[in-house]
């Protein structure tokens, strides 16, 4: 009895040290003069090999943080081990949008996302430092700074998603914070229009980047990411357009990033090396 008991011991240990590993870390800021935490996800395996791994960049929603994903979706671990990569979810604040905002400069949400944080992973993890190996996307408020980064930084992620995502701006007038951020419809009414994704398409980067637009058709975000894909399909733009049913909750984030995780997995794989 004794020696099945620690045979069962052993292979439960030998199971739990192969998952995946967490990293809680700090982040500084040039642009802001701060450190802002970080989650790293690393796949079974990371320590003991030399093999360098793709990341996705994992964005949270309005008023969440750096930790949200891992806490309310724990299932993104296996999901890095199923899939063989990083997953990094950066703090973008409670309501950043992601934005360098044009109207308050302790805001450069985009800088920090897009430029400082990746430049740190790369030289501190085993990453594939280049962009077909770089991918971002998130939830909400995350979704439209998936998608708003992905397309102005296409020259350092190859793939671009959104969950849900806030895709214009418009729609939150006087919501979320957007007016703190980008400044009144009045004096700044062009920043309405030109940090709003659905606009933002319209430069589409002479890189090619692959993109995954996903919503549920009772979410809040629903017409105006229906507007956005029919806008891109007009565009000639390549993309994934899922939407099915669900609201703006974890239920379908939860369901989704299983989606997103399979996308970008097989656009890694395409450019990967033998």
């Amino acid at each position: 009895m004794n020696k099945i008991f620690l045979a069962t011991c052993m292979l439960f240990l030998s199971q739990v040290n192969k998952a995946a590993s967490v990293d809680t870390i700090a982040v500084f800021s040039n642009a802001m003069h701060k450190s802002s935490k970080v989650v790293v996800i690393k796949p079974e395996g990371y320590t003991e090999t030399n093999q360098r791994f793709p990341v996705l960049y994992l964005l949270h929603g309005y008023s969440d943080n750096y930790s949200t994903w891992i806490q309310k979706v724990p299932s993104i671990q296996q999901l890095a081990d199923q899939y063989r990569l990083m997953i990094v979810c950066p703090d973008g604040g409670f309501s950043s949008w992601y934005f360098d905002s044009p109207v308050d400069s302790n805001f450069k949400y985009e800088t920090y996302v897009a430029l400082e944080v990746p430049t740190y992973i790369d030289a501190h993890y085993k990453t594939i430092a280049n962009r077909h190996a770089r991918a971002i996307t998130g939830l909400s408020m995350g979704g439209h700074g998936g998608l708003f980064l992905g397309f102005r930084h296409a020259d350092l992620f190859g793939a671009c998603g959104s969950m849900s995502g806030g895709v214009d701006l418009n729609f939150s007038r006087k919501k979320f914070d957007v007016a703190k951020r980008i400044g009144d419809t009045i004096r700044y009414a062009d920043n309405w229009t030109n940090y709003s994704v659905i606009h933002q398409v319209e430069s589409y980067p002479k890189d090619s980047i692959s993109i995954i637009i996903d919503c549920g058709t009772e979410d809040f975000f629903y017409s105006d990411n229906k507007r956005l894909h029919q806008k891109m399909l007009q565009l000639k733009i390549p993309h994934d357009y899922i939407e099915r049913p669900g609201i703006h909750n974890w239920l379908y984030w939860t369901n989704a990033i299983r989606y997103q995780l399979l996308f970008f997995s097989d656009y890694f794989k395409k450019y990967s090396k033998d």
